[in-house]
């Protein structure tokens, strides 16, 4: 058991429902789910807001909100899967996912639940990986499920799912990029039946959702943000896996990299990671040495300071006056800040209202940018 994981709660069941309505509403992500909830106190009064605050947005047509029907038949449909949606803080829901800003207000499980409240270690690498980087990846896996940890990846072909099949007996954790119904790739759908025996699958994405190209880095900021630490077995310079790697130190998570040949375009990420400062393992006991002394420590609170509130209705001259600012190119919100000279509470109301209208686009490191 993670050592720090939080007293668990229970959501009502009109809760739920009213989680699911708003995170399944257009423009509404996870953190703008927390900034909505946090101002209106819950869920189902910022349902209420949600097209007002759309249309003083800009939103050029009107806003899809799912109806509390549509959510119970999501709620219906995922149940005869078997899959959970559980909120932060319920049992079965990763501890150290919990703790990030975007958190997925929902989150699908399936599987067994208690895998999800183990200490987790990420193992990721290249699809089109070496014999040699494949083989290290099994003995990686297998000697960390061995040692009590479950060992998580994105069931995608290569690394990953060498990584699955060497720590199954263990208890493994898949982390889709899709809908539990819509398994990427395919031919890792036996893959994943196997899984659910001994460990656990989660998405945030609804049933029938197809993985696109954006959806990849959706999913491994769950796979950096469930986990103590992430291991880059093989990567290119230009590779998924090192969008992972820099999740992970974003998210205060520690980054473990294998060393590889020079010579090998496979191991030029890794070999980088290394130089910028990611911690060089040969074993399995590199990673536990490291990890260990974290494991009964809380992580560093990298959420979004939003304690501040948001104005009621910011006047036209203000709100004209931060959305000039904006452009094509990603800014800071301190900046937006100091140079609208408008107070942080009508900033954050007047990108609250352009990102539900469709037309803001949040980057990592707090970067904002108009569409």
């Amino acid at each position: 058991m993670d050592t720090r994981s939080p007293q668990t709660m229970q959501v009502t069941e009109a809760e739920r429902i009213d989680r699911l309505r708003l995170i399944r509403s257009d423009n509404v992500g996870p953190r703008t789910f927390r900034s909505l909830v946090r101002h209106f106190g819950s869920a189902r009064a910022a349902l209420e807001r949600l097209p007002d605050f759309a249309r003083r947005g800009g939103a050029s047509r009107p806003q899809r909100i799912p109806s509390e029907a549509d959510a119970r038949s999501e709620l219906e449909a995922c149940a005869r899967l078997g899959v959970r949606l559980i909120a932060p803080g319920e049992d079965g829901y990763p501890p150290r996912l919990a703790e990030l800003d975007d958190a997925p207000p929902l989150l699908g499980v399936r599987g067994i639940h208690e895998v999800l409240m183990r200490p987790i270690i990420a193992i990721v690498g290249s699809r089109n990986a070496s014999a040699a980087g494949l083989k290290f990846a099994q003995v990686l896996a297998h000697d960390l499920a061995d040692a009590g940890f479950v060992v998580a990846s994105g069931l995608a072909r290569g690394i990953d799912q060498a990584a699955h099949r060497a720590s199954l007996e263990g208890g493994t954790l898949a982390v889709l990029a899709g809908g539990h119904d819509r398994i990427y790739p395919p031919e890792h759908t036996d893959l994943l039946t196997a899984i659910l025996g001994h460990g656990a699958a989660i998405s945030e994405m609804p049933l029938g959702h197809v993985a696109r190209a954006h959806d990849f880095p959706r999913r491994n900021r769950l796979v950096s943000g469930a986990s103590l630490g992430v291991i880059v077995v093989e990567a290119a310079l230009r590779s998924g896996s090192l969008i992972t790697a820099r999740l992970a130190n974003e998210q205060g998570r520690e980054v473990f990299a294998v060393p590889g040949s020079p010579l090998d375009p496979r191991a030029a990420g890794t070999n980088g990671l290394i130089k910028q400062g990611a911690t060089l393992i040969t074993e399995a006991s590199d990673v536990i040495e490291a990890v260990e002394p974290i494991m009964g420590r809380r992580p560093i609170e990298l959420r979004e300071d939003d304690a501040e509130p948001l104005a009621p209705d910011p006047d036209e001259a203000e709100r004209e006056r931060v959305v000039s600012l904006l452009g094509a190119t990603p800014v800071q919100l301190d900046d937006l800040i100091r140079l609208s000279g408008a107070s942080p509470a009508v900033v954050r109301t007047v990108l609250l209202e352009l990102e539900l209208a469709g037309r803001l686009e949040r980057h990592g490191g707090g970067l904002i940018s108009l569409l």
